[in-house]
């Protein structure tokens, strides 16, 4: 759980994923979902993984959507660089068969802190954080380099995207 007494539920859309940590059903997820820890982990090595953001209970669970494989990044302390104690990273993919590779359609990563989004940042447009609160230009660099190593991880490209 990333915050006590909370689903880390979208409050506008209802939208809630699926924990990386209980959706890994092949070799190929499980070494995608390590890599992922591990570009996140080289850039911000302080991170510690959680592959289980979501709490288990009846309302979150009726919000699952298993096109996404969702895992978050808990910092020692507040990070004044990225103005969060937590990122939640979504990775939203598609798989059309059991045997096939995912293929990534898409990033969502949150700064998050007890009282929930502080900022978003999403590979479509320009990848620009958007929020109250936003990171600072250095971090938000950092963020987008793993959007683009997490592309290049499941096979796919960026590069029709602007911040590509």
């Amino acid at each position: 759980m990333v915050f006590p007494g909370s689903s880390l539920q979208d409050e506008g859309s209802g939208w809630v994923g699926v924990n990386a940590g209980e959706s890994l059903q092949s070799v190929f997820q499980v070494g995608a979902v390590a890599t992922a820890v591990m570009l996140v982990r080289r850039q911000f090595p302080a991170a510690e993984p959680n592959l289980r953001p979501w709490r288990d209970d009846p309302q979150t669970r009726r919000w699952s959507e298993p096109e996404s494989l969702d895992l978050a990044f808990h910092f020692p302390g507040w990070s004044p660089r990225l103005e969060c104690r937590s990122l939640l990273l979504q990775l939203r993919v598609r798989q059309d068969s059991p045997d096939a590779r995912m293929q990534l359609l898409g990033v969502l990563m949150r700064g998050m802190t007890y009282d929930g989004e502080r900022w978003r940042l999403a590979t479509i447009g320009d990848w620009r954080p958007e929020g109250a609160h936003l990171p600072q230009e250095k971090q938000v660099e950092q963020l987008r380099l793993i959007c683009r190593e997490l592309f290049e991880l499941f096979g796919g490209s960026a590069a029709s995207d602007t911040a590509a």
